[in-house]
Parts: structure tokens; sequence; C-alpha cells
């Protein structure tokens, strides 16, 4: 791990509001993730289980948390299940987590080797009537390949078919959408991060650089600054390739006149951050993409206004439609006819803006929450919305981290990274 030791309270209160949630005489198991094969011998890089993350801190693999308040044995009200280590395992693959370090980075007094799970897991199911099962339910997910959670659910089913089971998603879901400060704090550390990479790039930028030539830029500085990269895989548009949304291949050279779109962001501490800026090859936009761009600044900044507690995102998104048609028009791109005609299932904006305007975001990039739900104070949310031009070559689509407050404007965790045409262009050719 690059980052520092998270504050154990912080799993603390997680558990915590959890257990508030759960019914009486119930237990709750969360598993982590498995190191998923490529080829051969090849694997991917370990990622924790966000969930699991998000209730002790373990961030290695074959870890296992229970929870169960009611249980008769103090002891087992939660417990943490860990690989065993040895001298040899830390010569092959590095320190992992003994008793004492486990207990100082999650709080957790009762912790056990794994190979203690299935009889201790016998005994805690004998008493309990019912168990939580964390399946993964979030609205974008791809669940195809067969999880370490996945296989436990098997089991249990197949072993305790008698028990109740109950979600323990639409907790996690409500408990991870609100931040508390100690995690607005490894956000910003996040976003601090991507900012150094912005602040390089606007050095770096010039016509006949290559997209993956500004990759490796932020490579370095994210790495640098004790980041393990890219919160999720970057996009590196110039040009034409702006207007593909999930644009990735980032093998193109960078053209003069031609604008590039930078949707790339640090993680730290398995926190994401989210940014987009789009920045002109030569170092000046022209009278048209400033046009383009100042439209999308000003629908962004309407936008950020309205993340506030007790909004529904749905009327959010359709606000900022409202917002985004306006703009469209002044740019001759749609017209009123095409408005007052439009399909009320696909608007007439949606040609030039189809994507939605803002996700949560946290552990994960697409963080979860919960949409049929207001707005809370403490939630983060990106704020992103676009212009897409195919036929002109352009797209513009600008994005911040904003943290909703009790009351007014939403604080932005990137306010300091240059966003305004002006700023841009002066860190260009300084």
């Amino acid at each position: 791990m690059k980052y520092q030791r998270i504050k154990s309270e912080l799993y603390i209160k997680n558990r915590e509001k959890f257990t508030s949630s759960m019914e009486s005489n119930t237990l709750a198991v969360f598993n982590s993730n498995d190191i998923f094969p490529i080829s051969a011998d090849s694997t991917m890089p370990f990622e924790q289980h966000r969930d699991i993350l998000h209730l002790t801190g373990v961030d290695q693999e074959e870890s296992i948390l229970v929870l169960f308040p009611d249980s008769s044995n103090p002891k087992h009200k939660e417990v943490l299940f860990l690989k065993e280590t040895s001298e040899l395992i830390a010569i092959w693959e590095g320190e992992k987590l003994d008793k004492k370090n486990a207990f100082e980075v999650s709080g957790i007094k009762t912790v056990y080797w794994l190979q203690d799970f299935p009889v201790i897991f016998k005994q805690m199911m004998s008493e309990a009537d019912g168990i939580y099962l964390n399946t993964n339910e979030h609205l974008r997910a791809k669940t195809e390949v067969e999880t370490r959670e996945d296989r436990f659910i098997k089991k249990v089913k197949s072993d305790y078919p008698a028990h109740k089971t109950y979600k323990s998603a639409p907790i996690m879901h409500k408990i991870r959408s609100v931040k508390d400060p100690i995690e607005i704090e490894l956000m910003q550390r996040a976003c601090n991060i991507t900012k150094a990479g912005i602040n390089r790039l606007l050095k770096y930028i010039k016509p006949g650089v290559w997209e993956h030539h500004i990759e490796a830029e932020l490579v370095h500085e994210f790495i640098m600054n004790s980041s393990k990269g890219f919160a999720y895989t970057p996009i590196i548009a110039s040009g034409k390739n702006a207007c593909v949304l999930h644009y990735i291949e980032n093998n193109k050279e960078c053209k003069d006149g031609d604008v590039i779109l930078l949707d790339v962001g640090a993680e730290y501490a398995n926190y994401a951050s989210d940014l987009t800026r789009c920045i002109p090859v030569n170092g000046r936009f022209t009278d048209r993409q400033k046009e383009v761009y100042n439209a999308v600044l000003h629908v962004k900044k309407e936008a950020e206004k309205l993340l506030v507690p007790g909004v529904m995102m749905a009327d959010y998104h359709k606000q900022v439609g409202h917002l985004m048609e306006e703009q469209l028009v002044n740019l001759k791109l749609i017209s009123l006819d095409d408005i007052k005609n439009q399909n009320p299932d696909w608007p007439a904006y949606k040609k030039y803006f189809m994507h939605g305007t803002s996700h949560f975001i946290g552990l994960d990039t697409h963080d979860v929450g919960l949409w049929n739900e207001p707005i809370e104070a403490g939630m983060v949310f990106t704020c992103e919305p676009g212009i897409y031009i195919p036929e002109e070559g352009l797209g513009i689509r600008l994005e911040d981290d904003l943290v909703v407050q009790q009351s007014g404007s939403p604080f932005n965790l990137m306010s300091d990274i240059p966003l305004e045409v002006e700023e841009i262009e002066d860190a260009m050719n300084s």
C-alpha cells in the first residue's frame, strides 16, 4: 500500500451504522475479492472489495468480516478472519496483517485465522435466525464473473436453507453514499494528486505529442504522489476522438488546432477522483471552441447550484437538460422547433449531450448510492455536462467532484484546478 494508515475510528463508525440497520438476531458476512487470474500464472493486481474495505480497512485478499451484534458471545459481535501469515509468505508475497495489526487497522478485537472460519461460523449460524448476504446491486454492474462473495452465497444457501436471508446492498448503498469527514479528506488528497497531474500537462501539451504520452505524464505524477495510479481507465481524446464518450485507446497524435478532452483522475487509499478538462493542443482556443466551452461551463456552474439536500436525482437531471437546451439553441445546434417537436423520451438536447450529469463518487468512481432517495449533505457527486459535435470534430466536457453541504452550493474538491478558458490558456503560455 502506498497510502498512510487510516484512523480505525472511521471503520468503527461505519460498522455501527451498518449494524444499527440490521434485523434482530441476524448476522452479516462480507468477503474480500479474489485475485483474478489472466492466464498461465499471471494475475490482475489485487483490488479489495469496497464493502469489506469500508467496514474494516483491511486491504488484503482472503479476508472475511462477520457482524453479529446480538451474539450471546461478546467476542463474536464482530469477527475478522484473515489468511494466516508466516515468514515464508512474508518472503514471497510481502508482509500480511497479523492479529495485532489487524486490530490497529480495523478496531476489531476478535481476529481468527481463516482456517477457523467453518467451525466458528457454524457456531454463530446455529444461534442466528437470519443472515445478510452481500450481492452487487450497482445499477451498472456486470456480474458475469463469479466472485468469492458469489461462491460463499451459494454455499450458505445450500448449507443453511432454513435461515432467513436479507440484502446487505441497500444498507451499504445508504451508508457509503454519505461520506465521513475522514473520507472527504482522503478524496481531497486524491483530487490534489489529480491537480498535480493537470498542472504538469498544461506545461507539456503541444502539437505532435501523442495521447499515450499524456497518459504516461499523468501516471508519473500520480505514482510520485503516493497514488497507485488512475482511479479508472483514462480517457485522453484529441479532436474527433472526444465525441466517443468512452474512448480509451489513447493512441492518436494530438494535432495543432484540436482540443483534447481529458477525463482522468487519481486514486488515493482506494478513494477515487474524477476530473474532466478540455485543453487546446496549441495553447489557444479558437472562437468557436471557446463558444462551445463556455456554454458547457455555464451549464456546469448552474447545475452545481442544484446539488442540494432534498433534491431527487431524476428531477436534477431534467433541470440540467433544460439548461443545456438553452445553450444548444444559442450555439445554433438545435432550434426551438426541435424542442417543440421533440420525443419526450429522447429530448432534442440528447443529440449533443447524451449522458447524465452527475453520479456518486467515493471508493468506486461510479460509487453506490440510493438513486430513488433525496440528496443528503455529505454525499459526493461529479458534475460533468458536455457538448459533442462530431461534424466539427469537437467534444467538450467539464467535470469536478462536489461535496453536498447542509445549506448553499456544494464544496468543490477541485476548485483550484484551472477551469476557465483564460486560466488554461495562461497556464499553457506562461
